[in-house]
């Protein structure tokens, strides 16, 4: 219960952020140009950091066997989300995309260090990356209608992936620990920024979407409901008979019990897709999760 009611607080601290991007965009004081420089900001050095600092501890075979473990719940967790997803809304590639993958890195990360500390967010890595290398393949070819192959280029040259290989040498080299002050207190302030930025951005999406028509959409509730409900309470299942930590389980399970990530309406308007339903699907499912993640979160304080 304890667990669940630090998660219902900081997603009430974050939805005030999102509140004020939506403010702002709709005050005039950020343009949708903005919003992008916004989100590639956080893609490209809030995340990465974030992963980074979540590898700056002191490195033990026991904890490099969590890491592994995570993954492999991690995996469980994502082919859950992507066969019900297709289960569901097989013929509809923007419902897919967005039941498929969550808002793991954005809501994920915050919710995760609120509740269990900076050591559990080193749990988390393993989805992340796991989450944005599927969205680069397998969600890119759902919206393009055709497979899509990952180069080694992109596999190895995109800002998750720089993030965790550096994060993870820091690790099993014992350097995480051995940073100069000036440089790891930059590396956690720059990480610090993530929550507030990426609600700011959710915001401002919120912002852009037609709130009568978002609101009034029972298209809207049935995949938030998936996303947010069916396939997290299929998740916790999973996780009730795997032999692993109750910390391991809650970080797993905050991973797929986050909203639609905000990826789906970048990939939706790359690829020509609905760029305003996928907007909404993300403001919905965020809002709606203010609500679910503490439910969640409660019946797996009950289950483990």
């Amino acid at each position: 219960m304890e667990s669940a009611l630090i998660v219902l607080s900081q997603t009430l601290t974050m939805s005030i952020y999102l509140l004020i991007g939506f403010a702002l965009y709709k005050g005039g004081k950020i343009s949708r140009e903005g919003s992008k420089s916004l989100a590639n900001l956080l893609v490209w050095l809030v995340i990465p950091a974030v992963i980074i600092h979540s590898f700056c501890v002191e490195f033990s075979l026991e904890k490099l066997q969590d890491l592994g473990l995570s993954a492999l719940l991690a995996a469980g967790a994502l082919l859950i989300a992507i066969l019900t997803a297709r289960l569901l809304f097989g013929k509809n590639a923007v419902d897919c995309f967005a039941v498929s993958f969550s808002n793991c890195g954005f809501m994920g990360i915050p919710l995760v260090k609120a509740g269990f500390g900076d050591g559990a967010v080193f749990l988390l890595v393993g989805f992340i990356v796991l989450l944005n290398l599927l969205q680069w393949t397998y969600g890119a070819s759902l919206l393009k209608g055709e497979r899509k192959r990952l180069t080694l280029k992109e596999l190895l040259l995109n800002p998750i992936m720089i993030g965790s290989i550096l994060g993870l040498l820091l690790f099993v080299t014992g350097l995480g620990t051995k940073l100069p002050v000036i440089l790891s207190g930059a590396i956690s302030g720059v990480a610090a920024l993530n929550s507030p930025i990426a609600m700011l951005v959710l915001g401002i999406y919120m912002a852009q979407a037609s709130l009568k028509e978002t609101f009034l959409s029972p298209r809207l509730y049935c995949l938030s409901g998936v996303r947010l409900l069916l396939v997290p309470a299929i998740t916790l299942l999973m996780l009730i008979f795997i032999p692993a930590s109750p910390m391991m389980k809650y970080v797993i399970l905050i991973g797929a019990a986050a909203p639609v990530g905000a990826n789906v309406a970048v990939y939706a308007q790359l690829y020509d897709k609905d760029y305003s339903y996928a907007c909404q699907t993300v403001v919905v499912s965020t809002l709606l999760s203010i609500a679910t993640l503490p439910v969640m979160t409660a019946l797996a304080g009950l289950a483990w």
